[in-house]
């Protein structure tokens, strides 16, 4: 049968399990991804059946194990790390910064970086600190780092897929509540290159663009805004950087109203870089400035505050207010 049923975590799993089938070069590699199957259980039975060589529990060491899959790269090997929470990411930012990320063009374009990095992001599931962040403009801006976070199954099949074909290292970001969201799979039928945007949602007085765990809140949004009579386009960006800015403009042509929504703080966020792009390039077409909502320029709070610190169904309602209010 070419589609299923699945939830977003089982998807990536039976992606990793393609994956190794179909190439011995490929490897996981991590903390507890193997006897345990990860903590939210997303590569559960890999090692059972590919074996220790293949499915690597690794030390707690961070840097050593994206320094270790640099080396593997090197040696024509395509290995998967997984950071266990997105909070733990940090004592390997020198690596994937300094090194992962120049590889390439250090070596005037002889040496490929096939290197997947899965790094579980973002609150809603009520966990401690370092557990809840959102840290993917870190990555966006680096020069030499793909950076996508799929919003629904069949996408986080079929990026793992063009992401461990990838010859440049890619950040795949994975909403961790959204672990659990079922949607059909077609494992036969790639839905689109990795770094295009797709609209989700039509609609003709304003975009919403989002990714990864803001697009189910954006669709929702759109649903109540449809009871009163607006009627909302939703894109889903689906990649970080590169950002597919033609398919936004052509949303924002339409519509001529833009609301950037993300879990990261809206300081400096990704819609900061994508409100003033398409400020640029629909400058006379846009009827009200391009509006963003995200979370706040502070340490992510303790999980009993997080519902006030995350954006929800009101918070970009009343941005969407505001923006029909030019």
């Amino acid at each position: 049968m070419a589609a299923e049923k699945m939830a977003l975590a089982k998807a990536i799993n039976e992606s990793l399990r393609r994956a190794l089938e179909s190439d011995p070069k490929v490897l996981i590699m991590g903390e507890d991804v193997g006897k345990l199957g990860g903590v939210f259980r997303v590569t559960d039975g890999l090692q059972k059946d590919f074996g220790e060589e293949r499915v690597i529990d690794t030390p707690l060491a961070e840097s050593g194990i994206v320094g270790t899959a640099i080396g593997l790269a090197l040696r024509g090997y395509r290995p998967v790390v997984e950071i266990q929470f997105d909070g733990f990411v940090f004592p390997a930012y020198d690596q994937i910064v300094t090194q992962l990320a120049k590889m390439h063009a250090r070596s005037l374009g002889k040496v490929k970086m096939p290197v997947v990095i899965r790094i579980p992001y973002g609150g809603g599931i009520g966990a401690v600190e370092h557990h809840s962040e959102s840290p993917e403009t870190l990555f966006a801006h680096v020069a030499g780092l793909k950076v996508v976070s799929p919003s629904n199954a069949e996408d986080a099949y079929w990026m793992m897929q063009q992401a461990i074909q990838s010859d440049d290292p890619v950040i795949y970001f994975e909403p961790k509540r959204r672990y659990w969201d079922k949607a059909e799979v077609n494992r036969e039928a790639i839905p689109g290159p990795l770094h295009t945007a797709r609209v989700v949602r039509e609609g003709a007085d304003l975009t919403l663009a989002a990714y990864g765990p803001m697009v189910k809140l954006c669709q929702e949004v759109a649903d109540a805004a449809a009871e009163e009579g607006r009627s909302l386009e939703v894109v889903d960006l689906r990649s970080m950087s590169p950002v597919d800015f033609d398919t936004i403009q052509a949303s924002v042509e339409k519509t001529r109203r833009l609301v950037v929504v993300h879990e990261a703080p809206v300081f400096l966020g990704s819609g900061a870089e994508i409100a003033a792009r398409i400020t640029e390039r629909c400058f006379y077409h846009l009827e009200a400035p391009v509006l963003r909502v995200g979370g706040y320029h502070a340490p992510y709070p303790p999980a009993r505050l997080e519902e006030e610190y995350l954006p929800d169904l009101d918070r970009v309602l009343d941005a969407v207010d505001r923006s029909l209010a030019y």
